[in-house]
């Protein structure tokens, strides 16, 4: 009986190992042109239950080809013009030469819409279980590196999808333009590559590889099986490391200097070891770990801090940026997913083994590293923050500011801060989240299941939740649904403590319209006493027996990616405030257990004050907070005055519906208008802003309703109009902008009433770039008195010099008429660079500004 189950394993091993995909490549690299001529033969399985009337094939190397391909159009959207405006010679492109069938010629088209996918249409379907040879001969242009930091520079080629690739077959075929996210998905296949280059060179990659040369030439001969996405790193100079741990043959260039090779061996093996207790071992002989793939997906935060400060040993930096590279590069290699729909899996993976391999070998490790220790930093709150603290900061600096999306949007509708950091970091924060809540190792053994039963297959990640569901015994079903398809924010907050003799009642309110778990406790001198897991709707009041503890708090751990944790905590104690005042002289991280005060020194200049210096007093944090208030006092060094201002703001996002947020504040100042002449104002105002189609969409629209009061005090050395010095404004503006790279669209229309007059104005501005890069700019502005009923021109439009009655612009020395200062310009209202004799309008005017870039910052314009 054994040897007949035997027998079924290995029939059943071969007949799977043939349905495997087989690419053979012969390249020939020409190093003065920059072209890579290539023989391709694809040996294709249709493993699907479906008869296949055509066969699509990505063909990347040809989304460089010129400005209207998909990749060129998804660069402007990021606001990268090098490839729109790139010479011809500098691009790339992949021109194919003939394509068969079976050794039969075919004919072939690109896709209507896509220079970078290829449709064959077959003469005979192709039945499930069958197989065709598909041969192609084509040259491919190698791009500069400049437009994705792929393709060659003065002594390199790094070369990625440089190749044709069959698309992927599942539920129809899964085509994707290259749109600079690294996605590509594709079947792993067994490889057989040829590559030849001038002798001067060397090759590297994640396949196995030996090499035959002659006086003028090495062919590298690179082998792998159920292998995807084959990279090469050719070089002038041998700059890869080759490091075997025993299983695997680490080759990299990943800096290390300082390192001995023994060390980094230990470090490798360490992590590889790491990956494989919560995945599986790695099932390739090799790995190509490379700076650029570094550099292309890094660990946020290490490389903003100052390197002459040392924050980080050299072990850990390099330990930590290898751990980052090679735990992608091991999850990507094995777990084939489409990554433009199931991105949230891969990115959870890899985000909380980082978490849990700092947690296991660098515990006391802070956010900021050794800076931590320096004196007069060390009591921040920044500086207490341990190294994994960054995935919560960072993912609520997106909700709060409401640009944060969901984990299941498509990779390429997300905003290029949400799919490369956000997302990740929410979704490895919600695995950990998991693992806190349902215990006994149930995420371990989910991710290793999940792992082991798709490793170099076809998968999705409704798999992980299937199999999630079938081990764990608690509902779940808000992970599944709020916390992954939406934007809902967990918002938690205690409302009332009440303390009895042997007991306490605490009373939680669910502040959004989120039901996830809420972790309760009690905690004495940072020690946990107690700790329970609760689902609460709205509100809910529990009792539970006291236990030593002297505060109750929700989230303490920051278990759970939480918007808002200020109103968390709940003193058992008597005192006047529940969270004592911390006062801090720079701006610091917030700090929930405290109520934070900021000191800021500030300066600003203008020519009746001088620098005014002064202390700004806010509540602001690195974190934005829906309700800020800042009072500026200054001195002023040469009005011997006090001045300053003040302004106290509240913003409020909307869910489902046409308004993005709402701002409500008031703002308040008290300067000098001329010498020693001072002015005050105040105004509060509200702004609502419009909700865009979505975050990829530059730009976007508000309404602006706001009141204005303004008290000047008078010379008494000169006649004045007493119009002109205490008046009343209320303002309704509307603006639009479409900030796009190429062209940049904005209007605005504006009403504003007082008591002597009212008028309209309208402004639009339009700025294009042509297809030699050279800018046009048109700006029209329209304004018309409704009524005016004021003597003098002090309210009038201004033809180059608006007045700024309302104080709105900042002018030096806005009561000059000669001198320096009398210069300043400021583009508003005619937008005229040059004084004419007329100045101001009483009735209505209209101006029409453009200009035309001649050479860099060089312009010629025109009023």
């Amino acid at each position: 009986m054994k040897k007949l189950v035997y027998l079924f394993i290995i029939l059943f091993s071969t007949v799977f190992y043939s349905q495997t995909n087989a690419i053979e490549i012969s390249a020939t690299l020409n190093t003065d042109t920059h072209e890579l001529f290539v023989q391709q033969t694809i040996v294709y399985h249709n493993t699907s239950s479906v008869l296949l009337d055509s066969i699509y094939l990505h063909n990347w190397p040809n989304s460089f080809r010129d400005r209207h391909t998909a990749l060129s159009k998804r660069l402007l959207t990021d606001y990268k013009k090098d490839l729109y405006f790139s010479k011809e010679k500098d691009r790339g492109k992949n021109t194919i030469k003939n394509i068969a069938i079976d050794y039969s010629p075919v004919t072939w088209n690109k896709e209507e819409t896509s220079e970078d996918i290829i449709k064959i249409k077959l003469k005979r379907p192709l039945k499930t279980q069958d197989s065709i040879k598909i041969t192609a001969t084509y040259v491919v242009k190698i791009p500069k590196d400049q437009f994705t930091r792929y393709g060659r520079n003065n002594t390199s080629y790094n070369l990625r999808f440089w190749y044709l690739v069959p698309a992927v077959y599942n539920n129809g075929w899964q085509t994707m333009s290259n749109l600079n996210m690294d996605d590509l998905f594709m079947k792993p296949s067994n490889y057989t590559i040829h590559f030849t280059l001038p002798k001067a060179f060397h090759l590297q990659s994640q396949l196995l590889q030996t090499k035959k040369e002659n006086n003028t030439q090495i062919t590298y001969l690179l082998k792998g099986e159920k292998a995807v996405d084959i990279d090469l790193v050719i070089s002038k100079k041998e700059n890869f490391e080759k490091i075997n741990t025993g299983e695997v043959i680490i080759a990299s260039n990943l800096g290390g200097k300082k390192l001995k090779k023994q060390v980094k061996k230990e470090v490798l093996k360490r992590a590889l070891d790491f990956m494989a207790s919560y995945l599986n071992k790695y099932p390739h002989k090799k790995m190509l770990i490379s700076k650029l793939a570094y550099k292309k997906n890094p660990v946020y935060g290490l490389s903003q801090l100052p390197s002459f400060l040392a924050p980080f040993s050299d072990v850990f930096e390099w330990d930590i940026k290898m751990f980052k590279v090679l735990s992608r590069a091991f999850i990507e290699n094995t777990l084939i997913l489409n990554k433009r729909t199931d991105a949230w899996i891969l990115d959870g993976l890899q985000t909380y083994l980082m978490i849990k391999y700092v947690d296991k070998f660098y515990p006391e490790l802070k956010f900021v590293g050794n800076i931590s220790k320096i004196w007069g930093v060390r009591s921040y709150t920044f500086a207490q923050m341990d190294f994994n603290d960054k995935y919560p900061f960072i993912y609520q600096t997106a909700a709060r500011a409401n640009i944060d999306q969901s984990l299941t949007t498509r990779a390429d509708s997300l905003s290029n801060f949400n799919r490369k950091i956000v997302n990740k970091y929410k979704a490895g924060l919600g695995l950990q989240y998991l693992d806190e809540y349902l215990q006994d190792s149930i995420i371990p053994k989910t991710i290793k299941t999940f792992y082991k039963n798709n490793t170099l297959k076809i998968a999705e990640a409704s798999a992980f939740n299937t199999i999630l569901k079938q081990h764990s015994n608690k509902n779940i079903d808000w992970f599944f649904n709020d916390y992954l398809k939406s934007k809902k924010k967990i918002d938690y907050t205690i409302k009332k403590v009440e303390k009895t003799k042997d007991s306490i009642k605490i009373t939680i309110k669910n502040k959004r319209n989120f039901s996830a778990p809420v972790a309760l406790f009690g905690v004495k001198d940072k020690e946990v006493k107690f700790k329970k897991w609760y689902t609460i709707d709205t509100s809910k009041t529990i009792t539970i027996a006291q236990n030593g503890f002297d505060r109750v708090g929700l989230n303490y751990r920051y278990s759970y990616p939480e918007i808002n944790l200020r109103d968390n905590w709940k003193s058992l104690e008597k005192r006047i405030l529940n969270k004592p005042l911390q006062i801090r002289t720079l701006k610091d991280a917030e700090n929930p257990y405290y109520n934070q005060v900021f000191l800021t020194p500030t300066a600003e200049y203008n020519y009746y004050d001088g620098l005014a210096i002064g202390l700004a007093i806010a509540n602001k944090t690195l974190l934005r907070k829906d309700f800020v208030y800042k009072i500026t006092p200054t001195y002023s060094t040469k009005s011997k005055n006090l001045t300053g201002s003040f302004s106290l703001l509240y913003r409020q996002f909307v869910e489902n519906s046409k308004v993005r947020s709402y701002r409500f504040g008031v703002t308040g100042s008290y300067f000098h208008y001329d010498k020693d002449l001072t002015y005050q104002t105040f105004s509060p105002f509200v702004n609502i802003y419009l909700k865009r189609k979505s975050l990829r969409d530059p730009g976007g629209s508000s309404i602006n309703f706001s009141y204005k009061y303004i008290d000047k005090e008078p010379n008494p050395a000169i006649a004045y109009n007493p119009e002109e010095l205490k008046y009343q404004l209320f303002s309704v503006n509307y603006t639009y902008a479409k900030p796009e790279i190429i062209q940049d669209f904005r209007y605005r229309a504006g009403l504003q009433i007082a008591k002597k007059f009212s008028k309209v104005d309208f402004l639009v501005h339009y700025r294009k770039l042509t297809d030699s890069n050279r800018q046009f700019d048109f700006r029209w502005y329209a304004g018309a008195f409704l009524s005016n009923k004021t003597t003098s021109d002090f309210f009038s439009f201004g033809l180059h010099t608006p007045s700024d009655y309302s104080f709105q612009y900042k002018y030096f020395g806005r009561s000059e008429t000669t001198g320096f200062f009398s210069q300043q310009i400021v583009i508003a209202e005619g937008g005229f660079k040059s004084k004419l004799p007329t100045n101001f309008a009483n009735q209505w005017i209209t101006t029409f500004n453009s200009s035309v870039g001649l050479w860099r910052w060089l312009e010629v314009y025109n009023d």
